[in-house]
């Protein structure tokens, strides 16, 4: 069944709704105390203006909406109609406004602080309704810097770790042994488009690696490794590509020190959100209107977005392509400009199949 770009978005949107509240439990206890307090601002002010004294008003506001009932306060040629009706509303409101927020405080008690397995039955079907997401093996500082990345960029993440003490709801996640087949099945990675292998340890990677290639061939599985020398291991497990932390923060550092204005502004396009400029891929598939066109169909000469570099099968990269470079099915093209910009091409290229688009859903 194809699903619009809109439904994928809202379904999206419900499942961060979601989320933020498996986050912050106490979030609705907030706003219940919220609207009671301002109940018993109301309440008070309400009943000064009947000419009832600061002090009397708030204390006859408090035993309105808890419905204590002492009976009312002020001298009886001032409890008129006016007083009663007032008082009526008050017990209307108010007393809803207790009852809510009692309930959502103990609501929010057994299932922050009890039952963490009812929250855990709550996400499983956020992870099962979940495709084109990213699976990520190892929930540390690496993984969770990646999910921070992912997520700026609109990709949905499931994070998979065998320490439960770990698990902080910011994202879904399954607790388990990342090489065990059940628990990669249990994050989706079936259904995921990535898996980053993240692990302490090569030899944890390299087993991960060739289990997730062998439940989904083509799954796009990016691995950590802290020795180098295992890069070849890791490609004969399967994995795409492979990433030497301390190599990538060296080289980082390198580049800070020779080319400080360049490291700068690559960390601003791919880090920074403070602005709309954004460095993403677009891969032409078969069927696209690109499909045997040129660079200068993208981006014509002097005109926005920027195609920084085209990727084939064939020649590799080739950067700055000049306006009559040609494209061919399976070429991605890495493109700079405005988030306007990167949604212009893909609209001029809508023809199913179309521009498949990493990192954020098609329009």
């Amino acid at each position: 069944m194809k699903i619009s770009a809109g439904g994928v978005l809202l379904e999206r949107r419900r499942r961060r709704r979601l989320l933020r509240e498996e986050r912050d439990p106490w979030r609705r206890f907030r706003g219940g105390l919220l609207v009671l307090g301002t109940v018993l601002l109301i309440g008070t002010v309400g009943y000064a203006a009947l000419g009832v004294p600061a002090f009397d008003a708030l204390y006859q506001t408090a035993i309105t909406i808890t419905t204590v009932g002492y009976g009312e306060i002020g001298p009886e040629d001032e409890v008129d109609t006016a007083y009663r009706v007032f008082t009526l509303f008050l017990v209307l409101v108010g007393a809803s406004s207790a009852i809510y927020t009692v309930s959502v405080l103990l609501e929010t008690v057994i299932e922050g602080s009890l039952n963490d397995g009812w929250r855990k039955r709550r996400m499983d079907p956020l992870i099962t309704s979940m495709s084109e997401h990213v699976v990520i093996a190892g929930w540390g500082r690496v993984g969770q810097s990646i999910a921070n990345y992912a997520n700026r960029h609109g990709a949905e993440v499931v994070a998979v770790d065998v320490d439960p003490n770990r698990r902080d709801w910011t994202v879904p996640m399954v607790v388990g042994d990342a090489n065990d087949d059940d628990v990669l099945r249990a994050a989706g990675v079936e259904r995921a488009s990535v898996l980053v292998a993240a692990l302490s340890s090569d030899a944890e990677n390299i087993s991960l690696t060739l289990t997730a290639r062998a439940i989904s061939p083509s799954l796009f599985i990016v691995a950590r490794t802290s020795t180098q020398r295992n890069e070849r291991k890791f490609f004969q497990a399967g994995a795409d590509r492979v990433v030497n932390p301390y190599e990538i923060a060296g080289s980082r550092m390198g580049a800070i020190a020779l080319h400080p204005h360049v490291a700068e502004f690559l960390d601003e396009v791919l880090h920074d959100d403070g602005h709309d400029v954004e460095i993403h891929e677009l891969v032409i598939e078969d069927g696209s209107e690109l499909a045997g066109g040129s660079v200068g169909d993208v981006a014509p000469a002097g005109q926005a977005p920027l195609v920084v570099a085209v990727r084939s099968s064939s020649s590799g990269f080739t950067a700055a392509p000049p306006g009559s470079h040609r494209l061919g099915a399976g070429d991605v093209l890495i493109v700079l400009g405005t988030s306007d910009d990167l949604l212009q091409i893909r609209r001029r290229s809508s023809v199913s199949p179309g521009i498949t688009y990493r990192g954020a859903p098609s329009t």
